[in-house]
């Protein structure tokens, strides 16, 4: 009898299944990447909140220290506060925070300078400021679309602010100014050129009214600076 051949089973897989396996291993890596950036981005979100934070602390301690709160810096190199005499120079009461006279980081999270604005009385170290003293910086936010006060009107001592991811306004580490996104930011383009008045909001896409916005805005509450200074029997009780 003529012996009969069986052809022999293949083993492995086909090139139908290897690419099924390779589809399915790249969907599971790009779950994995997309989650890990929006981690690490929120990261870089909660270490510039803890720096806004500190800042207020250094402010509220030069305050409770001098008697007056700090000029804004002399440059995007030069970290110490511009002042001349008893007051900020050319009457400056915008621009980087003075992260040297504070001892402070330089930067945010995104290597972009802090934006600082002070009332003008508060940074006299001449006229030192009191309980009466007015404040003349206030936040507002959005309620349904519009803006309210998210702070009482013309109440705030010292406002430090973060441009956020985008960056947009923004002055880098090196002394460039920052374009950052284009298109409907309105919220950010005011923060970026207001002396006085700053929007803090969640973020958003440009689809929100007030456009799109990352910016991270904290200011120094009276009520704080005032019992620090109580405290530290620098203002009367």
């Amino acid at each position: 009898m003529t012996p009969r051949f069986h052809p022999r089973r293949q083993d492995g897989f086909s090139l139908i299944e290897i690419a099924i396996v390779l589809v399915i291993v790249g969907l599971m890596i790009g779950g994995l990447v997309t989650p890990l950036s929006v981690q690490l981005e929120q990261r870089k979100v909660t270490e510039t909140q803890k720096a806004l934070d500190e800042a207020k602390e250094a402010l509220a301690g030069f305050a409770v220290l001098h008697g007056y709160l700090p000029c804004p810096a002399v440059s995007s190199m030069n970290g110490l506060e511009d002042r001349r005499g008893a007051r900020c120079n050319g009457e400056k009461r915008v621009g980087i925070l003075p992260w040297a006279t504070l001892g402070l980081r330089k930067s945010d999270s995104w290597n972009n300078l802090f934006r600082y604005s002070v009332t003008p009385a508060f940074s006299d170290s001449e006229q030192l400021f009191s309980l009466n003293t007015p404040r003349d910086i206030s936040i507002v936010t959005r309620n349904g679309g519009a803006l309210v006060q998210a702070s009482a009107l013309n109440d705030i001592p010292a406002m430090i602010m973060s441009h956020g991811k985008n960056g947009f306004g923004a002055i880098s580490e090196q002394g460039q100014r920052h374009a950052g996104a284009q298109g409907n930011n309105v919220d950010e383009r005011s923060n970026a050129v207001s002396n006085n008045i700053f929007i803090s909001r969640a973020a958003s896409e440009g689809r929100q009214a007030g456009g799109s916005y990352d910016d991270i805005v904290s200011w120094l509450s009276p009520n704080i600076l005032f019992n620090r200074m109580v405290a530290a029997q620098r203002l009367p009780r």
